[in-house]
Order: structure tokens, then C-alpha cells, then sequence
């Protein structure tokens, strides 16, 4: 969300009343506006930036928004597995987070129970995927497409998982299906998921799979969450890295098998650069994270665009997708890994 439209949405408090336009102002608002007003567009900044690492702003964004499986900024199809079921939910995403039930389907997932550990345990992951493909012309045994997974994500990394070709698929095509389970994938009726395939774009679309339970989260968990993103983001600008480590936890762990330690000291390095920063973030979402030992965890996802300077000159750019796994504990964000 960029500085402007951040006043225009909500400090300025603007709210559509037929073709009228109704303003709401308080002492904060006054506040900003007045340091607008003298032309201090850096010192608004500011205040805007302090806004965005305030749980009550969150809140205020939250308040008419449909948390039950998270906050969403870019996807509009969500799918939720419940592997004890079994069973397939497609939801469509309105823009301010609703969730409309397209459908509901029974479903043949793999017959482990729990989370999927190694390649051929049989066993559905537990978990949240992005889809990296929508599949067609495949053997009749997977029907008429098939939506590919991310399976393993970097936390299965992290945690040694193995296994692939994680899908969502049909039925084979000649109606011969004696086998009641799957090899992990998760299988529905043919004519149902021709029917997803017209709808859902799988780059705008997420899976999240658990079994049995799942934690529903609350609006001020999510609120704490995104007001925490966004201090973390404010240490990285600038170079703190003694707050920047606090959103780690001791038990972090990257895909590549880099420990918190090692992670600590290699950022350590980087930042006694003293580089400048700018860092935006830009189509967040905060969905809960199943796991099987009920932590109460989430993946943080969002759009990254980063820029570092030495002595003013462009010294690092990247502009990519970037994905935190974290526990909630104690009213703060713990950052378990990343990509």
C-alpha cells in the first residue's frame, strides 16, 4: 500500500455516502495532515510508516474483513483439504476478503495419517501450498487436469521432508478406480474439478491442507501479526539488528540447513555495511499454517522490492516473492523459516 493511498484510504478516513463523500478526523489525522501541509513530505512518511506498525491500525483495516482462514492481498481461490474427510473446499476471494463457498466435494487423499514425512509414505502433506502448475494432457489415471503443489515448500525443506508431485487431480478417465486412497495427492470427481479448471487461474490460487483441526485465527492475532511484519521490516531498513534478530526463534531453520547462528552472523554482516534501504512489501497475505504438533503457526507471504545503496549508489536490487513461516507465541511473531 503505498504512503498516499494509506491517507487517502485511512487516515483521512474517506467513506463512500452516495455521491457524497463524508470525512472523519481525529488528533492523529489533524496531525499528519498539518505536517502534509508544510510540505515535509519525509516527516509524513514517517508517520504513515509508524502507522503501519500499529496493531489498532490493522484492526481498523480487519474490522468488516472474514479472518476464518487468514488475510489475503492477490489470491482469489482459496482451497481447503480436510484429510480426515476427506473432503475439497474451493472458496472465491472477494477484494476485501470474503469467502463465497463455490463447492464442497468429498475426496480420496493418501492413506497415511498425519503430515507426509518421505517420498512414498503415501500420506497427504498437512500445510499451505502455492500451485505451480495447471497440468493437462496427462495419463487417463489422473483425469482431465491436474493442479501441481509446491510440495515440499521451504519448510518441509527445512524440516528434511522429501516427496513430490503433490496434486490435485480427477479420476481416471475410464471410470476404473478400485483403489480408495491416493499416493498423496488429493483426487475429486472429474466433472467437478473440469468445472475448478474454468475458474481458477493457479497463480492466483492456495491450498491449505489439515487434518481434523485447524486453527481458526482471530482478527487481533492477525492484526499483531502484520503490525510485527512491518516492525521487522522497519530494524531491516535500518540496520538494527539486534530487534531484527528478535523475530527469529533459536529454532530457525532455512531450506539450505542454515541454523539461527550461522543466519545471525551472516546478516551481521550484512548489515555492518550500513547500507540504505528502501524495502516495500506489496500483496501480503497471513493464512494459519497446520502442522502436527498444534502450534499455533502461520506462513506470512507478500511481494518484496528491495533496494540497497553505498555512498548513494545502487549497491543490491531484487524485486521477488518472499515467504516467512512463523509461530505465534506470547503476542509476537517468531520467524521458524524463510525464502
Amino acid at each position: 500500500m503505498s504512503i498516499w493511498r494509506l491517507v487517502a484510504v485511512y487516515v483521512f478516513g474517506i467513506f463512500a455516502c452516495g455521491a457524497n463523500l463524508v470525512y472523519s478526523f481525529d488528533a492523529d489525522t489533524a496531525k499528519i495532515i498539518q505536517t502534509y501541509r508544510t510540505k515535509d513530505l519525509q516527516q509524513t512518511g514517517a508517520l504513515l510508516e509508524n502507522y503501519l506498525q500499529k496493531r489498532d491500525f490493522w484492526l481498523y483495516v480487519l474490522q468488516n474483513r472474514q479472518v476464518d482462514y487468514g488475510y489475503f492481498e492477490g489470491y482469489e481461490y482459496l482451497f481447503v483439504s480436510d484429510k480426515s474427510a476427506p473432503s475439497l473446499t474451493l472458496y472465491k476471494i472477494a477484494q476485501n476478503g470474503t469467502l463465497t463457498l463455490v463447492r464442497q466435494v468429498s475426496a480420496l487423499v493418501g492413506k497415511g495419517r498425519g503430515d507426509k514425512r518421505v517420498s512414498g509414505d503415501l500420506t497427504t502433506p498437512i500445510g499451505v501450498y502455492d500451485f505451480t502448475g495447471k497440468l493437462t494432457g496427462l495419463p487417463p489415471y489422473y483425469g482431465p487436469l491436474a493442479y501441481a503443489t509446491d510440495y515440499p515448500n521451504n519448510y518441509d525443506k527445512s524440516l528434511k521432508k522429501t516427496g513430490y508431485g503433490i496434486w490435485i487431480h480427477g479420476l481416471p478417465l475410464d471410470g476404473n478406480r478400485e483403489e480408495l486412497n491416493t499416493k498423496g495427492c488429493i483426487a475429486i470427481d472429474n466433472d467437478v474439478l473440469s468445472g475448478f479448471g474454468k475458474l481458477v487461474d493457479y497463480k492466483a490460487a492456495l491450498l491449505i491442507s489439515y487434518e481434523q483441526n485447524i486453527h481458526k485465527p482471530t482478527k487481533e492475532e492477525i492484526a499483531t501479526l502484520l503490525a510485527q511484519l512491518y516492525k521487522w521490516r522497519s530494524a531491516w531498513i535500518q540496520n538494527d539488528l539486534k530487534t531484527y534478530l528478535m523475530f527469529y526463534s533459536k529454532d530457525f531453520s532455512r531450506p539450505d540447513g542454515m541454523q539461527y547462528k550461522a543466519f545471525a552472523d551472516y546478516k551481521r554482516q550484512i548489515f555492518d555495511k550500513g547500507e540504505d534501504k528502501i524495502i516495500s512489501f506489496s500483496e501480503i497475505s497471513v493464512v494459519p499454517y497446520p502442522n502436527e504438533e498444534h502450534r499455533q503457526m502461520f506462513r506470512i507471504s507478500f511481494n518484496q522490492n528491495y533496494r540497497a545503496f553505498k555512498n548513494s549508489k545502487p549497491s543490491y536490487t531484487s524485486n521477488s516473492r518472499k515467504i516467512l513461516y512463523v509461530v505465534y507465541e506470547k503476542d509476537s511473531m517468531q520467524i521458524l523459516s524463510e525464502r
